[in-house]
C-alpha cells in the first residue's frame, strides 16, 4: 500500500472518530476512550461537559460501567492532548 493512501485511510478514520464524538456530546452521552495503557476491563469515557472519568466493567457480565474515579485537570489535559480529542 502506498504512503499517501495510508495517511488518507488513517485521515478518514480520525475524522469518523471526531464525528462520532461530537455525535455523542450533542445527544449528552459520553464519549468512550480505550488505552492500551488501561486493563483490559477499564477505559475513560469523556463527558460532554468536559469531565473525564477513569471507569471499569468489574465483570465480563457487566452492562454498566463502575467509576473508579474522575480525572484530576492535568491528567485530562494529557488525555485529551495523547489521543487529540479535542
Amino acid at each position: 500500500m502506498q504512503t499517501g493512501t495510508v495517511k488518507e485511510i488513517e485521515k478518514r478514520g480520525n475524522d469518523a472518530v471526531k464525528r462520532l464524538r461530537e455525535s455523542k456530546h450533542s445527544k449528552g452521552l459520553p464519549f468512550m476512550i480505550n488505552s492500551k495503557n488501561l486493563p483490559g476491563n477499564e477505559c475513560y469515557l469523556e463527558y460532554p461537559d468536559g469531565r473525564i472519568m477513569l471507569v471499569t466493567l468489574k465483570s465480563p457480565r457487566d452492562r454498566d460501567f463502575t467509576v473508579i474515579r474522575e480525572l484530576s485537570s492535568p491528567e485530562k489535559n494529557n488525555i485529551i492532548k495523547r489521543f487529540s480529542v479535542s
